[in-house]
């Protein structure tokens, strides 16, 4: 990047290293006790894993196994195909990032993460699952900061993140949390946390786009979302027989039912 970017608030992250907080565990006996669960499934996660893998221990709890975002990123080739430019907006270890990629279906992958540490280990993963340099562009920040920036205030983006709305599609894979989310038998989505379904369908109604959602989220609140004489497309996404979550395919406010 050039001197000049300094003028931007929002740009392109650098390669970032990888930090104390990104670990490539290889024994149980090295795993914190309450990620063990997920590190039994690590190959779920990551096929690649003893590649060289990284992730925090944060990111073993959001990281979405690999083959549903295989069959997210399968299923979302059918979308606009105006439509060539996708924003990960809870970019994470990569996982959905790199399933995006590897689709072939994007011109561009755009992928938001605001901790170094965990961006780190996503853009060290997509080496790993050999993604062409220069496929995903990374972002070392808040995404609800930079859609506001994006519709708003784009002279503050740097030109590389500046994309067209008529083109650009959002997947949002949100931290799940709140009162109930493991209990409920249906969940409320706006107790969710830390971000509700009206602060991700507020930030997001402009543009289609898709929200990874809790398996046993309130469908009806869903379907509220759709825009007048438009559809919602909720699909439940499944591992050996059991329902992992679902994905909500929502229509953005301005754009056109395809014909």
């Amino acid at each position: 990047m050039s001197l000049d970017d300094s003028e931007y608030s929002m740009k392109p992250a650098e390669e970032l290293p990888l930090s104390d907080d990104c670990h490539h565990y290889q024994g149980k006996h090295e795993v914190p006790w309450d990620i063990q669960k997920y590190f039994a499934q690590r190959y779920s996660i990551f096929s690649l894993y003893d590649y060289g893998v990284y992730m925090t221990d944060d990111a073993w709890f959001g990281v979405t196994p690999e083959p549903v975002a295989n069959q997210v990123a399968h299923d979302m080739n059918g979308t606009d195909q105006k439509k060539h430019i996708l924003i990960d907006v809870f970019g994470g270890a990569g996982g959905n990032s790199i399933a995006f990629a590897l689709s072939e279906r994007w011109s561009r992958v755009i992928s938001i993460e605001r901790d170094p540490s965990t961006l780190a280990c996503a853009q060290n993963n997509a080496k790993v699952y050999g993604i062409a340099s220069g496929l995903i562009t990374w972002v070392l920040g808040d995404s609800f900061e930079y859609l506001d920036k994006l519709f708003n205030h784009t002279e503050e983006l740097h030109p590389n993140l500046r994309v067209s709305l008529d083109e650009t599609v959002l997947f949002a894979s949100p931290p799940w949390g709140g009162p109930g989310y493991r209990t409920d038998e249906v969940f409320n989505l706006y107790n969710m946390q830390p971000y509700s379904l009206d602060d991700l369908h507020t930030a997001y109604n402009r543009l289609d786009h898709a929200l990874f959602l809790p398996r046993t989220s309130d469908i009806r609140q869903i379907a509220r979302l759709a825009p007048p004489g438009r559809k919602v497309e909720v699909v439940q996404y499944c591992m050996e027989g059991a329902s992992k979550a679902l994905v909500a395919y929502l229509p953005g406010k301005y754009s056109k039912a395809r014909q």
